[in-house]
């Protein structure tokens, strides 16, 4: 499958271009997986799981709640990251974030 660039247009080298984007990006997150199922056999053949061997490679925790949505129990917030729009809001109202909490 020989490709002449010579011959091709500006517009179609750019699209060529960004197919192999595409393709790289593809293939290397398949030679991720690959690799990362290869890691977790090879530490499972001595009785470990990769996240013992390698603190961070196993799926992230999530951060337990520490406040709550007064007006709904089902909105939770860490405390971490950016505050939800329910935490702006009751806090416009006057609320502090004491008052929020679990």
């Amino acid at each position: 499958m020989a490709i002449d660039l010579e011959k091709m247009s500006r517009k179609e080298l750019l699209e060529l271009r960004n197919k192999v984007d595409k393709a790289l990006k593809t293939a290397e997150l398949r030679d991720r997986k690959e690799a990362l199922k290869a890691a977790e056999k090879a530490a499972a053949e001595f009785g470990f799981a990769l996240s013992e061997l390698a603190p961070g490679t196993g799926k992230a925790v999530k951060s337990a709640a520490k406040y709550r949505n007064p007006k709904d129990a089902a909105q939770t917030w860490s405390g971490r990251g950016r505050k939800p729009q329910w935490v702006h809001e009751a806090l416009k109202s006057g609320a502090g974030l004491a008052d929020l909490e679990i």
